[in-house]
């Protein structure tokens, strides 16, 4: 972002090297807080001042990087200008990371970075020493992404630890990295990554540009940067994709897409997207393509029970009995003997008293909250039933619903079938199997509309591609794939070269030419 937009705590102009100025600066502007620490320091035959906030710093960094080499200079260490401040530098801090800054404003911004600045009387230039330390979280496993094969580390809320995460997968200078900061009042650092020659350079100036474009006064996580940078937002369905991955988010980024990583938040998010991507878990291409298709095939399954089966019973057992077997028909209707509602009110009931139970349940302690669900929906619904306000047929078709959108690899996604489905269920039960497919049309129009970042929503689909085929309901093995994702118009569009399907090898190495004497016929 532009020097206007970026956050601001002091003035622009130059250090005048005067001590008491900046001493008073720095109180005027931080106040009364009581993490800030204005040291005096004696630098050879020059005072000194050293700046730092002690929440952010931390101290064996601190005197590792700066108070043990200061005081290992000589007492006729002289430091009279900018040039012999970044010799002093050289020989005072070696390979520690150090910025020679020229403001009062660049100071201010690197102390909240959690460097530790050095003001030296009579030179107007500072030394900033990164020692940025506080309390962190460990790497462990993601919470809302688990797998059963595959790595098991997660993001954390650590900007630079996330970035290590991600270039211990890609070891290639292509990785590219530029940072942002948004945010008028909290000045957060935002990272946007992508693969040189890889990514399609439209869409990386797009992402840089909306992201330029944020004129906000706070960021705190990435649902922040998402309104801001998606092309939509008056949906139901996710334009991008967040996850708290480094699998995830670096499979993408190979492919050719971009990503987006903000500080203070365990979660990254991948543009452009479309619809598959959230069918798809990580944990496909880490097993056989046998099984990663027939799970995937699962899913979009589970999708359409979660999104249609209460609407599509609603409307059978108002309007269309004639499609019900008559044996089954029979007993569904004996069940329903004596409930006082119609079968719309009927799942519109179930449907919200299971998101109220679900809702307990996540926010709930952990050791309470599978508790919650559990046993609440088992003791509302059989006491329901007991109580002849709803069916029994109706218990098992919710939770058919619930169990389903339990299937969806991606939480945030399962929420448009979750809203959806109270649209579908009072269109089938005013309208019937007309109604419902009338929904589904409208929403399937919805999706056609939609873009990422310029790409349609339902690519490969709808644009139908061909060669992206491969690995939509379905995946090939890997040895088949050899282009990145069409859709996304990749500056380099092959990702490996022709290499063959495994065989077994022959028995012997001359099998096919010529016999063995002995062996058998």
């Amino acid at each position: 972002m532009d020097s206007g937009e970026r956050y601001r705590s002091g003035s622009d102009r130059p250090l005048t090297g005067s001590l008491e100025e900046c001493r008073r600066e720095f109180n005027e502007l931080f106040g009364e807080t009581k993490d800030l620490r204005l040291e005096e320091l004696q630098i050879g035959q020059k005072q000194a001042m050293l700046c730092y906030l002690l929440t952010i710093t931390d101290a064996q960094l601190l005197t590792q990087r700066v108070l043990q080499p200061i005081g290992q200079l000589p007492s006729d260490q002289s430091v009279a200008g900018t040039d012999e401040l970044e010799m002093l530098c050289a020989r005072m801090l070696g390979g520690s990371a150090h910025i020679i800054i020229q403001t009062n404003q660049d100071a201010v911004q690197k102390m909240l970075e959690g460097y530790s600045v050095i003001f030296i009387e009579g030179v107007g230039a500072a030394v900033a020493v990164f020692t940025e330390g506080g309390g962190q979280r460990g790497i462990q496993e993601p919470t809302t992404q688990t797998i059963v094969k595959g790595p098991k580390d997660g993001f954390v809320e650590d900007l630079r630890t996330n970035l290590s995460l991600l270039r211990k997968r890609i070891r290639n200078h292509k990785l590219r990295i530029e940072t942002f900061t948004i945010g008028t009042d909290t000045g957060t650092n935002v990272c946007l990554v992508y693969m040189k020659s890889i990514a399609n350079e439209g869409i990386v100036d797009e992402a840089r540009k909306r992201l330029s474009d944020i004129h906000t006064n706070a960021i705190f996580e990435t649902g922040n940067i998402e309104e801001f940078i998606a092309d939509k937002t008056l949906t139901p369905f996710p334009t991008v994709y967040s996850t708290e991955r480094p699998d995830a988010v670096s499979a993408h980024l190979v492919s050719g897409k971009a990503a987006i990583l903000v500080d203070g938040t365990p979660f990254a998010i991948t543009l452009p997207t479309v619809f598959n991507d959230f069918m798809v878990a990580p944990e496909d291409y880490y097993q056989s393509f046998l099984m990663g298709s027939f799970l995937r095939f699962i899913r979009y399954l589970s999708f359409m029970f979660a999104l249609m089966l209460p609407s599509l019973y609603v409307s059978v057992i108002t309007y269309h009995h004639e499609l019900i077997p008559t044996p089954l028909l029979i007993s569904v209707i004996a069940q329903r003997e004596g409930v006082p509602f119609p079968a719309v009110v009927e799942a519109f009931l179930m449907e919200v008293t299971f998101e109220i139970l679900r809702e307990a349940g996540v926010r709930m302690p952990r050791a309470v909250g599978g508790t919650i669900s559990i046993v609440g929906g088992l003791v509302i619904g059989q006491a329901a039933v007991e109580a002849g306000i709803i069916s029994n047929t109706m218990v098992i078709v919710v939770a058919l619903t619930a169990i389903s959108s339990f299937v969806a690899p991606y939480y945030i996604f399962s929420i448009s079938s979750r809203l959806l489905r109270f649209g579908l269920i009072v269109l089938g039960g005013v309208f019937g199997l007309y109604g419902v497919f009338l929904g589904l049309m409208v929403m399937v129009g919805h999706l056609c509309s939609l873009r990422s970042f310029g790409v349609p929503y339902l690519a490969p689909i709808a644009p139908f591609i061909l060669k992206d085929q491969k690995d939509i309901f379905f995946r090939l093995p890997v040895w088949a794939s050899k282009l990145r994702p069409q859709m996304l118009k990749p500056a380099g569009a092959v990702k490996q070269q022709e290499s063959e399907s495994p065989s077994p090898p022959p028995m012997y190495p001359s099998e096919g030419k010529s016999k063995r004497k002995g062996d058998p016929s």
